[in-house]
């Protein structure tokens, strides 16, 4: 074993002293050959999460400021709004939510189609992703069809997110005292909005790290970077539940003065925790989807497990038991958790070798169908 170690590790720390290890300068393919063997000493795991850190606040940071500033406009008006009173909140929070809803979730998805192809071209340093504006011709749309599946089902998995989560707010407006529900389940809505901005961050690096590291043919690596992610949002999705818990009160008054709304997010709070908590996992489960390419699947699972699960749990308890808007959010709560699990379970039994493979042959498609389109030119 001794000697084995002897063979390895130099790929990480170079000539020298291990001492002299640089995160900076370790390459995936060194470390993709250092994780193949077994066992890694503890002192080498945490230098591995540092090296993958590093890479995951790199890719996410800037993501994660640009979306909080972009989220923090619509945030700020409905806070303004909230003080001109309950019913002016309420109306902003409905016109809110159809505008962000429909947009939001389309884009994202045609955006995610292009995180998976592209990043697995980087990965494998395939030039179909890099090619320079040459003008416009008839051998754009050469190749398009599976590309185009991709964005249709990128956009209807993230759409069937995130209209779930702003349906719950329409539904709640035909509650009795529709005002306060309305005004409660949007102020909670905002605030795990918020926190979403964060996640979708570190779901983008998520993406990226795992589609580079499928199409460089790394599959030790991609798993690796997955644990990563995950263990981040986590700690972070902690902090940020223990912070709502801390100030419930605080944060309602941000929005409104009145005090019924005010005791009704204070009601709510605890179930704004457990989604924040969730939030932590959900969305970089469905960032590592993305970079694997499995949109089409985790689209049926978000169609079975929000609509076909938990809406109806969340409409059966809020209309006819007492929750009210906490029946809403607990029909939320239980199709994000059934979603989450469905995730973990898919994501634990992933075969990281065969995806790898299935990246380049879907690369090899892509580049024989280029190839095929340049000899049909000439």
């Amino acid at each position: 074993m001794g000697s084995e170690s002897q063979e390895y590790q130099p790929l990480l720390v170079g000539p020298g002293s291990e001492d002299n290890f640089q995160l900076k300068e370790v390459s995936s393919a060194a470390v993709e050959e250092f994780l193949q063997h077994r066992p890694v000493v503890v002192r080498w795991w945490v230098r591995l999460v540092a090296w993958e850190s590093r890479i995951l606040w790199l890719l996410s940071g800037s993501s994660i400021v640009v979306s909080i500033f972009n989220y923090m406009l619509s945030f700020v008006t409905l806070m303004f709004t909230g003080h001109l009173g309950a019913l002016e909140l309420a109306g902003a929070s409905i016109a809110s939510v159809g505008i962000q809803g429909l947009a939001y979730g389309i884009m994202l998805g045609m955006a995610s189609a292009v995180q998976t192809v592209c990043g697995q071209a980087y990965g494998a340093k395939n030039p179909s992703c890099k090619e320079t504006w040459t003008g416009f011709s008839i051998r754009a749309f050469s190749g398009i069809w599976p590309y185009f599946k991709l964005t249709v089902a990128s956009a209807v998995m993230l759409c069937l997110e995130i209209w779930y989560n702003q349906g719950l707010v329409l539904i709640s407006g035909l509650l009795p005292n529709p005002t306060i529900s309305l005004d409660s389940i949007s102020i909670c809505m905002n605030y795990l909005n918020w926190d979403m901005q964060f996640m979708l961050g570190l779901a983008a690096a998520a993406s990226i790290r795992v589609s580079n590291e499928l199409g460089a043919g790394h599959p030790l690596v991609a798993k690796f970077s997955v644990f990563v992610v995950n263990g981040t949002s986590i700690l972070i999705s902690i902090a940020f539940a223990v912070i709502v818990l801390g100030f419930r009160v605080g944060l309602s008054k941000l929005f409104t003065s009145d005090t019924e709304v005010i005791e009704e997010v204070s009601n709510l709070t605890p179930l704004l925790a457990i989604s924040v908590f969730l939030n932590g996992i959900q969305p970089i489960l469905s960032g590592v989807a993305i970079g694997s390419g499995w949109q089409a699947v985790v689209a049926y699972v978000n169609l079975a497990t929000y609509y076909i699960i938990g809406l109806p749990i969340g409409c059966v308890l809020g209309f006819k038991t007492s929750l009210g808007v906490a029946g809403i959010w607990w029909g939320m709560i239980i199709g994000v958790l059934l979603q989450t699990a469905t995730l973990i379970v898919l994501t634990a039994r992933t075969n990281w070798t065969a995806e790898v493979a299935k990246a380049a042959d879907r690369l090899k498609r892509s580049a024989n169908e280029e190839k095929l389109s340049l000899v049909t030119d000439v």
